[in-house]
């Protein structure tokens, strides 16, 4: 089954990867910054080794963002990705897990887990546009 990881972020500077950005990860020591940095990478190559990543995508700055919403039945381009968030869509992983249980513990690995948010959710395989 696959599982698409949505990476949250709240950063102070929008560079990949996020979780170095957050203040939580500036504030820890520069031993645990490195452990932190080499945990990220122990599981990027645990991933790819077992075949669980299928795709990984970094998005862009969401000053670059634009959104179409309805506005009087007319769509309308606005600026930025929301109205009102904090924390913004900073990448995604789309992983190919046994079970949402392994999706769920892989996620808790990422560093972003503890400085900002990964939402695991279920990708339904359906045809989309007849496609």
């Amino acid at each position: 089954m696959k599982y698409l990881l949505l990476i949250y972020s709240n950063p102070t500077r929008w560079e990949h990867p996020m979780f170095e950005r957050d203040a939580g990860f500036e504030a820890l020591s520069e031993r645990e910054r490195a452990e932190v940095s080499g945990e990220a990478e122990v599981l990027a190559s645990e991933l790819v080794a077992s075949g669980e990543l299928v795709s990984g995508v970094a998005l862009g700055s969401p000053a670059r963002a634009r959104t179409v919403r309805p506005v009087d039945g007319l769509p309308v381009v606005t600026d930025g990705p929301f109205g009102e968030a904090k924390e913004v869509l900073a990448g995604y992983f789309v992983l190919d897990c046994e079970s949402e249980r392994r999706a769920v513990e892989i996620a808790s690995r990422f560093p972003d887990s503890r400085f900002g948010a990964v939402e695991v959710r279920p990708v339904d395989e359906v045809s989309v546009f007849g496609a």
